[in-house]
């Protein structure tokens, strides 16, 4: 991976090491700061507000900003954060620093993803995406257990220094190694507005929201439905979890390959097969072998499908790329909220959380009716043209 990518993708590792690490040291975070374990896990909801917030506002506020020196400036405001998360002496400090490391992120998803499509050749730019969201993978797959595992033995405070630390690695490596590029001539906020104001570039943003909805549903929920439902015995989830991670790494990079080679079509393909592949682990759930290979392979779809649709946003809104997919990134993040409600409505209606798999290929199934309109919108356009 050429060094600015790899820069870029630490980034979004630590990031999301930052983001998701808090689940494991929950316990260990209430009795530091002397609150409830319900207490505790509003942190994940202040950073979660943070970056629902943060997203359009930041890049607004921002948009006139080259591009280096905005990445750098975000990724200094997420390490203060981080920083005040191991140092808060308080419960309502906690929370602050918490809103505060959740602010800038999803500008910085759509900032460092405009810059690496920048610096990518012709016909390469999902593939690239691919490459710097693998930090995500990371940040869930190695970025969390050994956060926790930090936190475990030198406290939870330890957990949240190394983040910063690790984010202070890599604004180095990006200082040195991420090429200056010079604002868009179109970067302006009413070019951002006008840009998030297309329709083409909202039903982007809906397949995001609605393609993941359900996938994200099971994973908010995998524990249960593999211990509950599959039989499986709370040791062998970490197992499971490798699996779906494993899967996710190589789904991101095969979505990336695929959506290149032809973007909405392979959506179209890969959620069709996503809705099909969670139907049978409703059917199958009770099957241990084959559920511990569906749960591969559902990390492989869920992954697969993010590539093609960040570029579908960043091509949408291709003048003003910038707040179009903030709001992407915070789109998704409020669709991960509605996530755990329904699957929690699922369970406590009496049908038990083997339902979740069928309300899951539903919401996919929706997903897929929005990439079809979208697909055919497009041909229509390319005929007109032609």
């Amino acid at each position: 991976m050429p060094l600015p990518l790899f820069s870029l993708m630490l980034v979004v590792f630590s990031l999301t090491t930052g983001e998701f690490v808090i689940a494991g040291i929950l316990p260990d975070t209430a009795t530091g700061l002397s609150v409830s374990v319900p207490a505790a896990g509003l942190l994940v909801t202040a950073y979660a507000i943070g970056m629902i917030i943060g997203g359009p506002l930041v890049t607004l506020a921002t948009a006139r900003v080259a591009r280096k020196p905005l990445i750098a400036g975000l990724i200094g405001v997420s390490v203060l954060g981080n920083l005040g998360s191991a140092l808060a002496p308080s419960y309502p400090l906690a929370l602050v620093a918490r809103f505060v490391a959740g602010l800038v992120v999803a500008t910085f998803f759509a900032v460092a993803l405009a810059a690496a499509i920048a610096m990518a050749p012709a016909g390469r730019h999902a593939s690239t995406v691919a490459k710097v969201t693998m930090g995500l993978n990371l940040g869930i797959v190695l970025g969390t257990p050994i956060g926790t595992l930090i936190g475990h033995h030198l406290g939870w405070r330890a957990t949240f220094g190394a983040v910063a630390a690790l984010s202070i690695i890599a604004l180095l490596l990006v200082l040195r190694f991420v090429p200056a590029q010079p604002t868009p001539a179109a970067a302006s906020i009413r070019g951002e507005l006008r840009a998030l104001a297309d329709r083409d570039v909202w039903l982007a943003i809906t397949l995001t929201a609605l393609g993941n909805l359900g996938i994200v549903t099971v994973f908010t929920y995998i524990t249960p439905l593999l211990t509950q439902v599959s039989g499986f015995s709370s040791e062998t989830i970490p197992a499971l979890l490798l699996f779906y991670g494993a899967g996710a790494i190589a789904g991101n990079l095969l979505g990336g390959r695929l959506a290149d080679k032809a973007l909405l079509p392979s959506l179209v393909g890969l959620l069709i097969t996503l809705a099909a592949a969670l139907g049978l682990a409703w059917l199958a759930s009770p099957v241990k072998p084959l559920m511990a290979a569906l749960t591969l392979v559902l990390g492989v779809l869920a992954f697969a499908i993010i590539p093609g649709m960040q570029t579908r946003v960043i091509t949408a809104a291709s003048a003003a790329p910038t707040l179009a997919v903030a709001v992407n990134a915070a789109g998704f993040q409020l669709a991960a909220a509605v996530a755990g409600w329904l699957g929690g409505q699922v369970i406590t209606s009496g049908l038990g959380p083997r339902w979740i798999y069928p309300l899951a290929a539903l919401l996919t199934i929706a997903g897929l009716g929005i990439a079809l309109h979208t697909l055919r919108g497009d041909r229509r356009t390319a005929e007109t043209r032609s």
